[in-house]
């Protein structure tokens, strides 16, 4: 029977060639897309699960509160790790992770080590990172140890023993001994590193200890392991009497009071708004799931459509079989198992489309989410058994309508698909579209917000700037002087960071519109005289740091307008001349600066300060003539290797810095763009088949027109005319709903343009176009076809 029932169904998928193959195309390629779509998500709910304490292990972050705002913090003060651990048994262990950059040389071989991260000794209690080679217990507990990833240890050691070897790191080219050598660490990490440095080196490495009394500046990030019963939240209740017992005395001075709450160290990189070392999106995996059960609902939905369609077909089939015996349960199995068996084919070519499109998907999305589709054998099986469930369940209701034909009625020649399945297939067809149109608007909003911050005045020239991190190099000056004989370069300057990179967070002491020394937190650059010239900064009151004032050096500070609006003056010019005292330096305002963009657009403009420090110039900036960029480029390269041979030339631009800020935007962009891109061509495949069908039920209708005098225009807009109607009701729902959900996405930008009415314009006018050129090949087909053909057996 079950043989009967496979040669049956592979003559029904031979006999209609067309239709099966848009059947199976349309599930390979929703498929396909679902098994990427769950690669991802599986991949981005993955971090740090590998750690066998993660359920245990939390960040302690801060808030911190003045009598003018609120700062939300990733990092905490230095001694929060060493008393926690002190003060509550049920903290196992508390560890500190700090991060840097570090110039490390190898005999002639010099690199600027970008993920170096500072730890506490105890840093392998806590974590799973594996290691090679090393005492996991000892390895971090002296100062200059170091351990390198297998990654690094190959790139200064070759293929050599590198456990026991020395490195010169920093600039003071201090001996460093490489005490272990660890796994890479894997991409679905949060914490990133090819060198921990043993924390105990900070003394000598920025020539002050860490101490167990800086309860004010937030320099690392603090990790938790708790006992395996203790109770997160009872631990967190007793923080604030925590921070009270150690530092609340001089909190109250300071008028800086820190409260610190526990954050799940599994939801850190998801789920939490702070800080951290990488950061992804919970909605964006909303989003995507959303994106993948749309997919495979359409190309269900196509499945469907085109079965049902095709039931006059097979109408006789059915009564002939329910006349020699075959019942109802019979025939509704052999109708699935069908569905199941064009299912199965589909996986196997939705299992050879995602093995040839994952490399293109990994990088699209930025990172290696699989190395192979075989890699875990389970995907494989899941999405084995999900093809089977899809033609399972698209396959019910099909296969119910056939079986329940009346023999008596489709034997006579008198059967009809009836009104019902006529209204289903128009129902399903419009909610298809309507999906392909939320997409459409998402996508085209998506896009509009990237333009939109790419192209917003972020109140400041960042174009044709060079930016050059000296590290603090003795000899910057002798170099920043020597650019001035270098044809191209227009002008140089130093800073302690640049709009797009890092800043300062400093306790600043500024007098208010009341008159009184308001305490608070404010971001800010160490600037020399060249800075605001050179970047193009506006002055909304005062003027900027000079050379012609002497105590500008030493006694003068530049605002912004959001820390004038904080300090509470009506207007820029009532913020001049007021008293401030930052970090020990004590002077007037001397200007305040229009707002400026020195985050992404995704951050509101805060309270900023910027004053002349030279020990914080830690960055170079060069505008550069654009005609003699390459030429420039060359002739500062030489000139560094020259004056600092000490050190690498590496060297960013300041627009593509800026840009970077939006590369998970960018990502975001073009995964939903392509995923778009599928779900609108599975949709078409399926209007397709339904147009081919229609046309063939109406081939006779077609003669008799023509032969009454029908023109090819009117054949064409007589069988279109009934799908763009179907298209246009989709296009009515779509339009409130991409609405409300391309809105909320875009709270999560501070800065961005509303909704244009034109998204929806171009979006409708895209479906209509795209629904007219899918139905229109087999409508001109038809009206253009002989209608003798047609009518010589009538």
């Amino acid at each position: 029977m079950f043989r009967n029932y496979f040669k049956t169904a592979f003559r029904s998928l031979w006999r209609q060639k067309a239709f099966s193959l848009i059947n199976i195309l349309g599930l390979a390629v929703g498929l396909t897309a679902c098994f990427l779509i769950f690669l991802y998500v599986r991949f981005e709910t993955s971090y740090d699960n590998f750690h066998s304490k993660a359920d245990r292990i939390y960040r302690v972050v801060t808030e911190v509160r003045t009598p003018s705002e609120s700062i939300k913090e990733g990092r905490t003060t230095t001694p929060v790790a060493i008393y926690m651990k002190k003060d509550f048994p049920e903290v196992e262990e508390a560890v500190r992770l700090g991060t840097d950059e570090f110039l490390v040389n190898k005999g002639q071989i010099k690199f600027q080590e970008k993920n170096t991260v500072l730890a506490d000794s105890n840093f392998f209690k806590v974590f799973d990172f594996p290691l090679i080679e090393g005492n996991r217990n000892t390895a971090l507990t002296e100062p200059m140890s170091l351990i390198l990833s297998q990654t690094a240890a190959k790139k200064y050691f070759g293929n050599g023993k590198a456990l026991g070897e020395h490195l010169l790191v920093t600039g003071a080219a201090i001996n460093a001994t490489v005490t272990g050598i660890m796994k890479d660490i894997p991409g679905n990490s949060q914490i990133k590193a090819d060198m921990l440095v043993s924390l105990s080196s900070h003394k000598l490495m920025y020539g002050r200890p860490t101490t167990d009394s800086e309860w004010t500046n937030h320099n690392y990030y603090t990790y938790v392991l708790l006992s395996p019963h203790a109770d997160a939240k009872a631990l967190e209740a007793k923080l604030p009497a925590f921070q009270e017992r150690h530092h609340g005395e001089d909190a109250r001075k300071l008028q800086m009071q820190d409260y610190l709450t526990l954050e799940p160290f599994r939801d850190v990189y998801l789920k939490s708004k702070l800080d951290g070392f990488e950061t992804g999106s919970i909605s964006n995996v909303y989003i995507f799931s959303i994106i993948a059960l749309f997919i495979l609902l359409i190309a269900c939905i196509n499945f469907i459509n085109l079965t049902t369609a095709r039931s006059a077909e097979r109408a006789k089939e059915v009564g002939i079989r329910k006349v020699v015996g075959a019942g109802r349960f019979q025939l509704a199995g052999q109708f699935i198992g069908e569905s199941v068996i064009i299912c199965l084919i589909a996986f196997v070519l939705a299992v050879v489309m995602s093995s040839a499109i994952l490399p293109l998907f990994n990088q699209l999305a930025g990172k290696v989410i699989s190395e192979g589709i075989f890699s875990h054998l389970w995907d494989v099986m899941g999405l084995f058994i999900l093809s089977v469930i899809v033609g399972f369940l698209a396959g019910t209701y099909p296969s119910l309508v056939l079986s329940a034909f009346k023999p008596v009625v489709v034997l006579k020649g008198r059967f009809s698909t009836g009104m019902k399945g006529m209204i289903l297939r128009k129902g399903l067809v419009v909610f298809q579209f309507a999906i392909s149109i939320i997409l459409i608007v998402g996508t085209l909003v998506v896009y509009a917000q990237l333009k939109y911050m790419r192209r917003q005045d972020l109140g400041f020239a960042k174009d044709q700037t060079m930016v050059i991190f000296t590290n603090y190099d003795k000899n910057k000056n002798a170099f920043k002087e020597s650019l001035a004989s270098i044809p191209g370069v227009i002008s140089s300057c130093f800073s302690s960071d640049v709009p797009g990179g890092g800043y300062n967070s400093a306790y600043t002491e500024v007098e208010n519109s009341k008159g009184e020394m308001q305490k608070t937190n404010l971001d800010g650059y160490f600037i020399d005289f060249d800075f605001l010239r050179q970047f193009g900064f506006k002055l909304a009151a005062g003027r900027g740091l000079s050379k012609e004032f002497g105590t500008d050096s030493t006694q003068a500070m530049l605002i912004n307008e959001a820390a004038a609006k904080m300090l509470g003056y009506h207007s820029p010019q009532e913020a001049l001349g007021r008293n401030f005292d930052q970090w020990g330096r004590k002077g007037k305002i001397v200007g305040v600066l229009k707002d400026f963009h020195y985050q992404s657009l995704q951050q509101t403009i805060k309270p900023f300060t910027m004053r002349y420090e030279t020990f914080g110039f830690g960055t170079i900036s060069i505008k550069i003539a654009a005609i003699q960029l390459p030429e420039a480029i060359k002739a500062i390269g030489s000139k560094w290797t020259q004056i600092i041979p000490n050190r690498p030339f590496e060297y960013n631009f300041l627009d593509e810095m800026f840009s970077a800020n939006y590369r998970a935007e960018d990502k975001f962009g073009n995964l939903f763009f392509n995923f778009a891109v599928l779900a609108i061509f599975i949709s078409c495949l399926g209007l397709l088949g339904l147009a081919s069908y229609s046309t063939i039920q109406r081939t006779r209708e077609i003669g008799v027109r023509k032969v009454l005098g029908a023109s090819v225009t009117n054949i064409v807009n007589l069988l279109s005319m009934d799908f763009i109607r179907l298209v246009g009701i989709a296009f009515l729902i779509a339009v409130p709903v991409g609405y409300f959900g391309m809105n909320k996405w875009l709270q999560d930008f501070a800065y961005h343009q509303p909704i244009r009415w034109w998204v929806f314009v171009l979006a409708g006018i895209a479906s209509l176009f795209i629904a007219f050129l899918t139905i229109s090949f087999q409508a001109i087909k038809a009206a253009i076809a002989n209608p003798v053909d047609s009518l010589r057996t009538e």
